[in-house]
């Protein structure tokens, strides 16, 4: 069950933020402070800076630049973004970073996002459709598979659509939970793998047994239908389903300040 939630109870009132909104701040409340943060560019970094802001001042944000314990004024563009080697206690090399602090699992929680996520967890953030053939060819990997096999826990955060929530990944790019539980312990994978699935629409969890990603909370507004037509295998949903407790004045007044000046700084 996920942090800062309330019973279902109810019509909730109508909101006053945005889906996106909702988004950044559940995830922003998923980080406890004094944690050590792995944060990629996007939705991850606004929630980790808007966490820090808010009640985690002394949550370490690294990124995969080689930024360690920064703490930007604005949000940064890029990984390569000066402001995040400014504000930082020591920049490393990019290998360090990896084979010091990622690989050994100093990481206490990393941050990602993809293209398509599955019902146990797995990421592809490589192709959409055959890999020889391709109907879209993505990004890449980057650090993302070393993020998901070697942080203590992963918080996946990306928008909820049917087309990127499917039953299997056309490319397992991140190993979430494979083909089932205990799949990363054979792989000899360190960290537990994706604990939270947090989107626009509400929060899934993987079931202690099966590791098949659950619904446990709803946003406000948001109905289990709504997450179900969005989703491409048949979704479970907890019998202690939660909603999300609406965003607070400070949270949106911090989150709509940061978005502000980073516009600025673009």
């Amino acid at each position: 069950m996920t942090d800062t939630a309330e019973p279902v109870a109810g019509t909730q009132p109508a909101a006053t933020w945005t889906a996106d909104e909702m988004m950044s701040i559940a995830a922003a409340r998923a980080l406890r402070d004094g944690q050590v943060c792995f944060v990629g560019i996007g939705l991850p970094s606004t929630a980790a800076n808007l966490a820090r802001r808010l009640h985690a001042p002394r949550l370490v944000l690294i990124y995969e630049s080689g930024t360690l314990d920064t703490k930007p004024a604005e949000l940064p563009l890029s990984i390569g973004d000066g402001i995040l080697a400014d504000s930082a206690l020591s920049v490393v090399s990019v290998p360090e970073i990896f084979n010091y602090w990622l690989q050994p699992g100093r990481i206490d929680v990393g941050f990602l996002s993809g293209a398509q996520v599955d019902r146990l967890g797995n990421i592809n953030t490589t192709v959409i459709g055959e890999y020889d053939e391709p109907t879209v060819r993505l990004p890449g990997s980057g650090g993302a598979p070393e993020i998901a096999a070697s942080c203590r826990e992963v918080i996946v955060v990306m928008r909820h659509r049917h087309r990127a929530f499917v039953e299997q990944v056309d490319f397992v790019t991140s190993v979430g939970n494979g083909s089932g539980r205990g799949d990363r312990e054979l792989l000899g994978l360190r960290g537990a793998g994706p604990v939270r699935v947090i989107t626009d629409l509400g929060v899934l969890e993987p079931d202690p047994d099966t590791a098949e990603l659950v619904l446990t909370t709803l946003h406000q507004g948001v109905t289990v239908e709504q997450v179900r037509a969005e989703t491409g295998w048949p979704l479970q949903v907890s019998a202690d389903l939660v909603i999300t407790a609406p965003p607070s004045t400070t949270e949106l007044e911090t989150l709509r300040g940061m978005r502000t000046v980073g516009s600025k700084a673009s």
